[in-house]
Order: C-alpha cells, then structure tokens, then sequence
C-alpha cells in the first residue's frame, strides 16, 4: 500500500481511469450481467454495518447492475484513511470532514448500547454503573482501534480507567461473547432486537448510549456506478439508522 503522497495520487487516478474505462465499454451498462465481466468496487466500511444494513444495498446492486465489490472493513474513525491512500473508492466514515478530492454524504447514526449478560450485570453491576464496576468489570473490544467502550466510560466516570480486556474482532462473536458472560461491551441497536428481547442480554443503563454520526466518503468522478452505488447506500441507511443524535449522545 503507497504510503508516499505522490504514490497515493498515482493509485487513485488508477483506480480512476479502470472505472470509468470500464463504464465506456459498457461492463456496467449492460443489459445482461451474465455476458460480461463486471468490474469490482473496492469500499471501506466498518465491521458493524456490514453485519447489519449494508449487504443488502449491496446484493441490491449486484442483482440490477451485476457489481462486484472489494470490501476493506476498517473502524469507522479509521476507514477514510484508506480514500486517502487511494485503495478503495467510497468509505463508510465518521469523518465528515470530506478527503480532498472527495464528496461527503450523511448516512444517519449508528446507535451503540453498553450491554452484558444478566448473569454479568449482578455480578459487576449490581450497586449500578460506577467506576469502580466499571474499572474491575472485563469489557470486550473489537480490536485496538476500537474507542467505543473507552468513550463511552469515560463519558459515565470521567475518569482513564484500565479494566481487564477481550479482543474479539467479529460483530456477531462480539454479541455473542456478551451474551456468554465474558464481559460487557458497546453493541449497536440495529443488531440487538433478538439478544434484548430473548434477555440473552441486558443494557448497563437504558438511559445511557453512545450516538455515532456515519457518512458516505466517494470519489467525486463522474460515474453512474459510483451514483448508483451512493443512492443505493442512502435508501438502505435511511430504512436502518437513525436520523440524527440522540439527546443522551455523549462524547
């Protein structure tokens, strides 16, 4: 991966001209996907909205226009540095400050609930949500660019806390692993119907969640690709995210 700015240009304008070489001939115009050879879209995205909202815009696509993608799953504070390197040509973002050479498009916001097990919570949490529990409690986090949970204890306790920690790098392991009792974590809303409903899992504080402002970072070439894969991510994040910040968002 080109980490020197002028390598980082050279791949984008790559990129670039394969695309809209690929639209000139047609690859993604045609009226019969079976007989051509689609050209792949390489976007960013974070872990959670792929296990969520996000393949089903996707296989929208796929089925219309026959596109293929290449998708790089990176934190949602981290995915716009791969527009920046040139490796992929949109990205699922919380950076709303737009990549130069790049559109920005709000999404919604993804809505994070601290959850544990029942079990969890009486063994930890049964005198409520302190530092001190939250200090002694393990927590689950996806990998070490993952912030969520630390926000969020620091937004409850003000406090730098050092708990003891699980990496789980998966969005279902990670409910999953809640649900076993290994530790509490920051799971978004969109993927917790079953879990709170079946009381596989609890909320820490109903009152209490973390609100992440998602956007669509692209490309701003002239595409019908890139167009219709942006409409197509705008209807699916209107259908499964929320408008806007909640009033109980805390940074």
């Amino acid at each position: 991966m080109p980490s020197h700015p002028s390598g980082q240009r050279l791949l984008r304008s790559v990129q670039q001209m394969q695309l809209m070489e690929a639209e000139t001939l047609g690859e993604f115009a045609a009226t019969d996907p079976a007989n051509r050879a689609a050209s792949t879209m390489a976007i960013a995205a974070n872990a959670d909205s792929l296990a969520s909202w996000l393949l089903p815009a996707l296989a929208e696509l796929h089925a219309r226009h026959g596109m293929l993608f290449d998708i790089r799953t990176e934190d949602q504070d981290h995915s716009a540095d791969l527009l920046r390197d040139g490796s992929v040509l949109g990205a699922i973002t919380a950076d709303a400050k737009p990549v130069q050479g790049c559109a920005v498009k709000k999404l919604g916001v993804m809505r994070y609930l601290p959850i544990a097990s029942p079990a969890f919570v009486e063994k930890y949490f049964s005198d409520g949500l302190n530092a001190a529990a939250l200090g002694q409690a393990p927590v689950l986090i996806f990998n070490r660019r993952d912030a969520l949970q630390t926000r969020f204890m620091r937004a409850v306790t003000r406090a730098k806390l050092a708990p003891p920690i699980h990496y789980i790098p998966s969005s279902t392991a990670f409910i999953e692993a809640t649900a076993l009792g290994l530790g509490w974590a920051m799971a978004p809303a969109a993927m917790l119907a079953g879990p709170l409903v079946s009381g596989a899992v609890q909320t820490l504080a109903p009152e209490r969640w973390l609100d992440v402002p998602m956007y669509w970072q692209h490309w701003t070439i002239r595409s019908p690709a890139l167009t219709q894969l942006t409409g197509a991510l705008l209807r699916a994040a209107a259908q499964d995210l929320q408008i806007s910040d909640g009033t109980r968002h805390r940074r």
